[in-house]
């Protein structure tokens, strides 16, 4: 890796790229959290919402598949004098913001769906470069603790997103101002950063490298290929619970006034951040002092699937008991993510297979952490809610289910990457 001949990252990397990654987290999760549900709902009314919020998050899957591994291929090939990272950096923070711009003002479906996949193919411009600046700048010795201090920036989005969506009054402010916070955070990590200068020219990039910058071959790399795998599955089972809570609030709880919704979607937030932000922290320096990251990824998941297990309890707890278990679920995810997301990055970097296609192998992984986002929304809304509901009249109670297991079979799949601990 280009940073390993390094004894510590640049001073003050960490803090930047903390509100960097923070500010484009913020601006995808203010519409992902609850403000795409609040406009479904408004729109197509609560018996149509779980369908079509399905189909609008849904929309974000092919951009978030495409995008993270040819920009990390195309920045690993820029040389503009500026740096391999920054031109990317800056152009997806300001599409991200133009497309929640949209968002904000849709007057139907369809543009709703334009809006979301223009965010989500810019914040993944955003998000692949950024991605790439750790293995340029930090050292192997030091990731842990940096990991550790990325692994909070999603949930303090998740916060402060749903904080928005609270306490500000319309559409427009709920989501317009979490992404102008999140254009000018990533602005500042881009000038000034000091980013990696490319001075050879590299090969033409022609189809057959277009189409590389998609795929790798498991059976040469088999380490980045279970890593992929078991991040896909963990992250799977970590977004069941966080786009469907309002309109599971509405449906098992008979919860439909939207201020009450937002109310009780914070107060979840702030339990599973607070879970998330403390055990993030204590894994990445508790994971650097033992060298052991995969335990971390295991002990993680299981916390994250015994979680949205409890969501298929508790309305049969009525609604007081039944949304104080929520509440301990939220914990639960939020501990378990901690864990995961605070060695992920330094177990994505230790499984890279080559040190010059960085930003491509991370677009790859990154996949992984991205794609569960807006695909369990569509999987849940489309296919196993209505499916549960027509068999077993359980349609969430099913899709929690299916979920946990998903986390599950990635906790054991991390065991199967080999040469690291």
């Amino acid at each position: 890796m280009p940073a390993d001949g390094l004894l510590r990252e640049p001073k003050g990397f960490a803090l930047r790229y903390f509100f960097g990654s923070y500010g484009i987290f913020l601006a995808l999760f203010a519409p992902g959290l609850g403000g795409l549900s609040v406009r479904v709902q408004a729109l197509v009314g609560l018996d149509q919402a779980p369908t079509v919020l399905g189909l609008v998050l849904g929309s974000g899957a092919f951009f978030a598949l495409i995008t993270q591994p040819l920009v990390g291929r195309l920045s690993d090939r820029t040389t503009a004098r500026t740096g391999m990272r920054k031109p990317w950096i800056i152009a997806g923070a300001v599409g991200t913001f133009l497309g929640i711009l949209v968002i904000t003002v849709a007057p139907n479906i369809t543009m709703l769906i334009v809006g979301w996949a223009m965010a989500q193919l810019f914040a993944n411009f955003a998000q692949a470069a950024l991605t790439a600046t750790v293995a340029d700048q930090v050292p192997e010795a030091r990731r842990g603790r940096v990991s550790g201090i990325i692994g909070t920036t999603a949930p303090l989005g998740i916060l402060t997103g749903a904080l928005g969506l609270t306490l500000l009054p319309n559409d427009i402010l709920r989501m317009g101002i979490p992404a102008a916070i999140g254009l000018i955070a990533c602005l500042m990590f881009a000038f000034l950063l000091k980013d990696r200068v490319l001075t050879t020219k590299p090969d033409r990039f022609d189809f057959r490298e277009f189409f590389a910058s998609f795929v790798f071959n498991p059976a040469k790399h088999r380490n980045l290929g279970w890593a992929w795998l078991s991040k896909l599955m963990i992250m799977f089972g970590y977004a069941s619970t966080v786009t469907y809570l309002i309109l599971f609030l509405a449906t098992s709880f008979g919860i439909t006034d939207i201020g009450k919704q937002l109310q009780f979607n914070l107060l979840a937030t702030v339990v599973l951040v607070s879970a998330n932000v403390v055990f993030a922290i204590l894994g990445g320096w508790w994971s650097d002092k033992i060298q052991n990251r995969r335990l971390f990824v295991a002990v993680g998941a299981v916390m994250i699937a015994i979680g949205v297990l409890m969501f298929p309890v508790a309305p049969a707890l009525g609604t007081t008991w039944g949304l104080g278990l929520i509440l301990v679920a939220e914990a639960f995810i939020g501990a378990g993510a901690g864990f995961f997301l605070s060695v992920d990055m330094a177990l994505s970097i230790a499984v890279l297979p080559n040190a010059e296609e960085v930003g491509k192998d991370l677009g790859v992984l990154n996949i992984a952490n991205t794609l569960p986002q807006t695909l369990s929304p569509l999987i849940a809304g489309v296919v196993i809610i209505p499916l549960g509901d027509t068999l077993f009249g359980a349609g969430y109670s099913l899709w929690f289910i299916v979920a946990a297991a998903v986390a599950l079979v990635g906790a054991a799949m991390v065991y199967r990457i080999k040469g690291v601990r």
